[in-house]
């Protein structure tokens, strides 16, 4: 399987970080077989372009404007994913839409397309996630493992002596 899980976002807006916060706490809670690609795209745009290329699926967390309540989880497929980033709340969007308008062009658009996205309580220059938004973590994490298992991905909780537990 060709998976990738692609968390972006900002580290110093606040909860424009929720993307790669989500898949920072998917990579230290779970364990996947087969194996998947997870990836911390921060703010990159079409440097990205190689890595999400021909994916089987592709799985982006990230902070979204939708216009419901902060914290609330939103998760989109295929082609509903680009039409939301016509409204742009940060650089990195604009890269990611250009990013899969390119894949689309070049016929290496994924096989699927998921966006978990999270409304984000602040976009306020600053480190660290709102608690709204760190509340909001979990469920979007339920939601890529769903999507994963979904897929055929086995998807197991680490133990805590596999990690520290928290």
């Amino acid at each position: 399987m060709n998976i990738l899980v692609l968390g972006i976002g900002n580290l110093l807006l606040s909860d424009e970080a929720i993307g790669v916060r989500i898949i920072e706490a998917l990579e230290q809670r779970f364990i996947f077989t087969p194996a998947i690609d997870i990836e911390d795209g921060g703010t990159s745009g079409m440097e990205l372009l190689e890595t999400m290329a021909d994916r089987d699926h592709l799985i982006v967390a990230d902070a979204v404007l939708t216009g419901n309540a902060p914290g609330n989880v939103v998760v989109l497929h295929d082609d509903e994913v680009p039409a939301l980033f016509t409204r742009k709340i940060s650089p990195h969007q604009l890269g990611l839409s250009d990013v899969l308008m390119a894949l689309r062009l070049t016929g290496e658009f994924p096989k699927q397309l998921t966006l978990v996205g999270v409304e984000p309580d602040s976009l306020a220059p600053g480190i660290g996630l709102s608690a709204t938004a760190t509340a909001a973590i979990e469920s979007a994490l339920l939601h890529i493992v769903a999507a994963l298992r979904l897929g055929g991905v086995t998807v197991t909780e680490r133990q805590c002596s596999e990690v520290p537990c928290e």
